[in-house]
């Protein structure tokens, strides 16, 4: 199915339950017909959306009785989205880790089904002729970030940033091309292939190599529609994890249906986005694509009360990941 084109807008925060879903539930009123949901992406499609895709691409939705609707992001969508799913507008969205946490603590009752992308992919993008091989050696540089988001702040706090000047991200890489002595915020999967192909040196330095490392491209809904139709967000959850399986494992023809969908990402930048998350999607605990784990979420938690973000006791892990899908490691 081609994406819906409309862009998002800002909406008023709509109230809902905070109960846990009962998994005795009322007799199945889904019967054979399909369910219609919407999932929101939380930026322009590319690689980090490709086991969403995947499983439209393969079939894999329509065998589990869903016609889903994929909502393209642009500029700001990964805050709107949240809102959206919080409103009703839409059942299903894309966001990170620590997004689910924030949102919980501003009572939002967002809940993560699905982590595809175990490892952070946000990096520190420094020039090879720099030297720089760490983000302790972070140095005589301007870094471009966005500096009120909890990875920046949590890279302020663990480095000395010795002759570092933060300026903002643009979210662009000529600065990066032009200014040997530049350094800036990026995902591992993209800005990196960018600048190389323009001619540039990067390196890119891991965020979650100085702990920093929430789970990304998170399939999320909302805990009202966990409540009401929990048979259909399982359908969801599992066609998702099939997709990813798929997508890691043979991305060709996904890949063609992202550059379809998002011109501006050229298949030789999604198979360099492809190979670059099959490294991050792995669970090092042996668990399936797409596994969470509670002390990841304490971990998490931890860090963002430490960086003042959110109250303690404010947000319990449980609440933020329904384990009732979640795939646990054997052993």
């Amino acid at each position: 199915m081609k994406l819906n084109t409309c862009l998002l807008t800002a909406v008023c925060l709509l109230s809902v339950g905070c109960a846990k879903p009962d998994l005795v539930e009322k007799p199945d009123s889904e019967g054979k017909d399909r369910d219609s949901v919407r999932l929101a992406l939380n930026w322009y499609p590319e690689a980090e959306h490709g086991g969403y895709f995947a499983a439209d691409e393969l079939g894999t939705f329509e065998s589990r009785r869903l016609n889903v609707e994929l909502i393209p992001g642009r500029p700001g969508a990964s805050r709107v989205i949240l809102q959206e799913l919080a409103a009703g507008r839409i059942q299903f969205a894309v966001a990170s880790a620590d997004q689910v946490v924030e949102q919980r603590a501003r009572g939002l009752p967002i809940v993560a089904l699905l982590a595809p992308v175990q490892q952070s992919p946000r990096c520190i993008m420094v020039h090879e002729s720099s030297g720089i091989t760490s983000l302790q050696e972070l140095s005589g540089v301007e870094l471009a970030v966005s500096e009120t988001r909890p990875f920046a702040l949590w890279m302020k706090r663990q480095l000395r940033l010795k002759d570092v000047t933060i300026v903002p991200f643009n979210g662009l890489v000529g600065e990066f091309l032009s200014k040997p002595d530049f350094a800036q915020q990026a995902y591992v999967f993209s800005e990196p292939f960018i600048a190389r192909e323009q001619g540039g040196d990067p390196v890119a330095l891991m965020l979650s190599d100085i702990g920093y490392n929430p789970y990304a491209s998170v399939l999320v809904t909302s805990q009202e529609v966990l409540d009401e139709r929990p048979k259909m967000v399982r359908r969801m959850t599992e066609a998702c994890r099939r997709g990813w399986t798929e997508y890691l494992k043979n991305p060709e023809s996904t890949n063609r249906r992202i550059h379809s969908e998002n011109s501006d990402m050229s298949l030789a930048a999604l198979d360099y986005g492809v190979a670059a998350l099959q490294k991050l999607c792995l669970p090092e605990n042996n668990g399936e694509v797409g596994s969470m784990m509670k002390e990841r979420w304490q971990q998490l938690i931890d860090q963002l009360v430490e960086l003042n973000i959110i109250e303690s006791g404010q947000v319990q892990p449980k609440d933020c990941y329904w384990e009732a899908v979640v795939k646990q490691p054997e052993g």
